[in-house]
């Protein structure tokens, strides 16, 4: 059961707006397209705002995360590779990127807990969600604005746990928002492996 009318909330049309935003640019980095980072700006921008109001403290981290991150990644994109003039291209994790994965899943956990603990909200169910959801994604921004295909298997991981709690906090729009990254989200895995087996064959003739 939910706690109120989803469609009751001051914010609405922010939420809807933002959520649109977000659709969207996970729509441009399924393409593989610089659009994604003005667009996720805008959206996470407003989302660290509605997550504050609604105490999903995890969230509101995550959401400040990605817009910081929005602007390594736009830079890192762009800029040349060192052999050539062209962009970073689709690559997998290395041992030791997968060691800081670990390393910096669990610290998330501890921060947001802590950024719970300096507002002084509780930590119930909805709380230990948050926390973990905000590790995923964490980590799962941070290979996508390098290029790691390994980015979509956490963005699946953590918006099927994310959409029923959206829906639990009667923030509807962003949970049917997260329905459609999860779609997004395997059509972008699949279409990076795609590519990222031809780049492989190209590099083997």
């Amino acid at each position: 059961m939910f706690e109120a009318d989803c469609f009751s909330s001051d914010h609405l049309y922010l939420e809807l707006f933002a959520a649109l935003m977000g659709v969207l640019s996970v729509w441009f980095s399924k393409k593989e397209h610089i659009g994604v980072f003005p667009t996720g700006l805008i959206s996470t921008g407003i989302y660290t705002y509605i997550c504050h109001i609604y105490e999903l403290r995890g969230d509101m981290v995550i959401n400040g995360y990605y817009f910081l991150m929005s602007i390594y990644g736009w830079y890192y994109w762009l800029r040349p590779t060192e052999n050539a003039a062209s962009q970073i291209k689709i690559s997998r994790t290395h041992t030791k990127e997968k060691i800081w994965v670990v390393i910096s899943f669990f610290a998330a956990i501890a921060f947001v807990f802590g950024v719970y603990r300096y507002f002084e909200t509780p930590l119930t169910k909805v709380a230990y969600a948050d926390a973990f959801t905000t590790a995923i994604f964490f980590i799962a921004m941070w290979l996508m604005a390098r290029k790691k295909i390994e980015n979509w298997i956490f963005w699946i991981v953590g918006n099927v746990i994310s959409i029923p709690l959206y829906f639990y906090k009667n923030l509807c729009f962003t949970g049917v928002q997260y329905i459609v990254f999860l779609v997004l989200a395997i059509v972008g895995y699949l279409e990076w492996r795609r590519r990222l087996e031809v780049s492989a064959m190209r590099k083997e003739k």
